[in-house]
């Protein structure tokens, strides 16, 4: 049915009054839909017949393909596209004929009906299918090949798709995404409206893909004033909150006054007063919202830092921890207390028959004879063959030895180059749903020796829970770069482990192998790392495509990411070729170029089925990475950063699963997909920790702000064999000038040293 407003002005009410359209008409496909605001542009059957789909534009968010929806708006027509509908409001309206209750449920929108049983449910039960579904589900097991478990499965579906539209339908008015709305429904269940009207800050903690700013929405949209204390508190948490997002684990008081006061736009003497309600709370309530502490400050001076609980308690427990382990009197390796080194190093050259350097051997020396340890240094420097070294005389005792990293892909490198079996962190600790590990002080590891690869990565709160797990006696090994970027969570651990006057011993190798002074890789690493243009004229494995043009640059880096490399080079676009940009925005950004290299590696097939979620269209073979901690995915959590490929997806179970890169097959519901991104192009932070045969990086000057020496370090050290920047020289000079912008806030070196 369309109603439509006439040339003679039908559609109006009065003299300037609008009336809207309407227009009701089955949903049959989502073009492009924003998560963030729920704009949507959608193909709709008007039921007019000859196959025509008409577009309809705006407020859709919930909306589900196969649905029959009564639309207000208005009528209008785009220069490129032509005649359109522009959605103000809607509502879902039942399908009345048998063809259309078949559509409606084989859409996939109920988990477990796909086309198949839609057919088979709609021609036993007729018109009546729907109020079968909605009063007699039972009765579901009389069609043909629908079993007791499938029956309830599609029931409990129905009731929960009936709960969740009527959250959505109430958040419609504050623009939260339809993701969002189901996880608000998964969290609290019939509680949701309530907990959404009376206490929306809640929202902002309890739900990942809430912040302050969407709680902050709802809050004003359900009567909450803008100078509440509750909103004023709620926002100075997330202000800290997004600090640690930053990388930093606290904020100077003065600092955090001030963000403040500029998120809520209220006065800076309501927000110290809060402030202080947080620091101490009321009588009974014994968790303060924040902890204030004076420490020195990134400069050395001393400032009141405020921390977020968590963070305040992971900093004094790690170095409470560290200074426990280093000072024991407990020895699990006493054996190399009193042993013959050149004996020992005598036997290791016959079995590696390789001599070690004079840094490498103080390196092996410290990590058996001292209970916590740090080895360092860049590329081509010999850490991992020290590492290789450490292992083979600690096993030669008998010690038992674990050997983790905080990636995947950095744990399968360790296990490859010691011969031993090597695990994530998260594994070797078990972690539970909820974040619990197995395994801490008082339960710790079985361990005599414990090297943690690639701790550069390691950020405050994962650091925290591992040191707590080794026990007394046992030797602690770090190993890492510190000059490339820190953790993209909280704190900056290896750093401050080697903080000046800091009691943890380590080693700094600097010396450049002569194998790896041959390659370009390891060159031009130590290069930038000095400050210094990297050389591109006449390398074999480091290569520079010069684009200034930065649209241009994301273009040539898809061609050169897609196709160039796997021809001359014979590497897999998809295995072994990894784009790692700067920032995830802009035309040479993470996020373009996901789009393109998804169109040019992994293209859709009519044959084969996907799916949208959002801007992201997710298909069989995506390369795909978890932007979020979630420990209840998996056998123990799956964890920001870890990358995979989709290996199938199913659209009547609403389901797709990844084989991670430590080849745990992970499902995710459609639900759940806002936890997954593309990664056939990652930042630069999001690629630590993580080796790949070739990396093609794009610096341009589109990325401006972010160019910074250790960025570009970091970048080039994640390739195995082969180097290529596209862009242009002057962006790459600037990322090679451009020292790292200060310390973050962290005071763990401070607590180190027990000043």
């Amino acid at each position: 049915m369309v109603s439509q407003p006439d040339s003679t002005g039908a559609g109006q009410r009065g003299a300037g009054e609008w009336r809207p359209a309407v227009l009701e008409a089955v949903l049959e496909r989502i073009t492009y839909a924003n998560e963030e605001n729920g704009y949507t542009v959608a193909r709709v059957d008007t039921g007019r017949g000859g196959g025509d789909l008409l577009t309809v534009v705006g407020a859709l968010l919930g909306a589900q393909v196969g649905e029959s929806l009564r639309m207000e708006g208005r009528w209008g027509s785009h220069p490129q596209y032509g005649k359109q509908f522009t959605v103000e409001n809607y509502t879902t309206v039942l399908p009345a004929t048998v063809q259309g209750i078949r559509r409606y449920l084989g859409s996939g929108l109920v988990k477990g009906i796909g086309p198949i049983f839609a057919d088979r449910i709609t021609q036993h039960f007729g018109l009546d299918t729907l109020q079968i579904i909605e009063e007699e589900p039972k009765r579901l097991i009389e069609v043909p090949g629908l079993g007791p478990k499938r029956t309830k499965k599609i029931a409990d579906a129905w009731e929960e798709q009936k709960a969740i539209k009527e959250v959505m339908l109430f958040l419609q008015t504050v623009e939260v995404s339809t993701s969002i709305a189901v996880r608000i429904y998964k969290k609290y269940g019939d509680a949701s409206i309530s907990v959404v009207k009376n206490q929306p800050y809640r929202l902002a903690s309890d739900v990942w893909g809430i912040g302050f700013l969407t709680a902050d929405k709802i809050a004003q949209s359900v009567g909450i004033p803008h100078d509440s204390p509750e909103r004023v508190k709620a926002g100075l948490q997330y202000a800290l909150s997004q600090a640690t997002d930053q990388g930093n684990c606290y904020l100077p008081e003065e600092r955090l006054i001030a963000d403040a006061v500029k998120l809520l736009q209220v006065d800076t003497g309501l927000v110290i007063e809060c402030l202080a309600e947080l620091a101490a709370p009321p009588e009974g309530d014994d968790d303060p919202g924040v902890v204030r502490e004076k420490v020195p400050g990134p400069d050395g001076e001393p400032v009141t830092a405020v921390y977020l609980v968590p963070f305040h308690r992971a900093e004094l427990a790690l170095s409470a921890q560290v200074l426990r382990l280093l000072r024991t009197d407990e020895d699990r390796m006493p054996a190399f207390r009193d042993v013959d080194w050149t004996k020992a190093l005598g036997w290791l050259r016959g079995r590696t028959g390789t001599e070690l350097a004079p840094e490498q051997e103080q390196a092996v020396r410290l990590a058996l004879t001292e209970k916590v340890a740090v080895l360092t240094g860049g590329p081509g420097c010999g850490k991992s063959f020290t590492v290789r070294s450490i292992v083979e005389l600690a096993r030669a005792r008998r010690a038992k030895v674990l050997l983790a990293a905080p990636t995947g892909r950095a744990a399968k490198r360790l296990a490859e180059l010691t011969g031993a079996e090597a695990s994530t962190v998260h594994r070797l600790l078990e972690l539970k749903p909820g974040g619990d590990a197995a395994y801490d002080r008082d339960r710790p590891l079985d361990a005599d020796l414990v090297v943690v690869d690639e701790a550069s990565m390691l950020d405050l709160l994962l650091a925290n829970k591992l040191v707590k797990a080794v026990p007394p006696g046992a030797h602690l090994l770090f190993v890492g770069d510190v000059d490339q970027l820190p953790s993209v969570g909280a704190g900056e651990v290896l750093r401050d482990l080697l903080a000046d006057g800091g009691p943890v011993p380590a080693v700094r190798l600097t010396r450049v192998f002569r194998q790896a002074q041959q390659s370009g890789v390891v060159t031009n690493a130590h290069r930038i790392n000095a400050g210094q243009h990297p050389l591109t004229d006449g390398m074999k494995d480091f290569f520079l495509f010069v684009e200034d043009d930065t649209e241009e640059a994301g273009r040539l880096t898809v061609d050169v990411a897609a196709r160039r490399i796997p021809a001359k080079f014979g590497l897999d676009p998809r295995r072994d070729v990894q784009v790692l940009a700067p920032m995830h925005r802009g035309p040479a950004g993470a996020g373009a170029l996901n789009g393109l290299l998804q169109q040019a590696i992994t293209p859709g097939r009519p044959d084969l089925p996907e799916k949208r979620f959002g801007g992201r269209v997710f298909r069989v073979g995506d390369k795909v990475t978890q932007i979020r901690n979630n420990y209840d995915k998996g056998v123990n959590g799956v964890f920001n950063g870890t990358v995979g490929v989709v290996t199938s997806l199913d659209p009547v179970d609403q389901r797709l699963t990844v084989l991670t890169d430590e080849d745990e097959e992970v499902p995710y519901e459609f639900d759940e997909l806002d936890e997954l991104a593309h990664a056939y192009a990652v930042t630069i932070h999001r690629s630590q920790g993580s080796e790949y045969p070739a990396v093609v990086v794009p610096v341009t000057t589109g990325a401006w702000m972010m160019l910074q020496r250790n960025l570009l370090y970091t970048a080039v050290t994640r390739a195995k064999k082969l180097v290529v920047l596209v862009g242009s020289r002057k962006a790459i000079g600037q990322a090679v000038r451009t020292v790292s912008a200060g310390r973050r806030c962290t005071a763990l070196d401070f607590r180190l040293a027990g000043r």
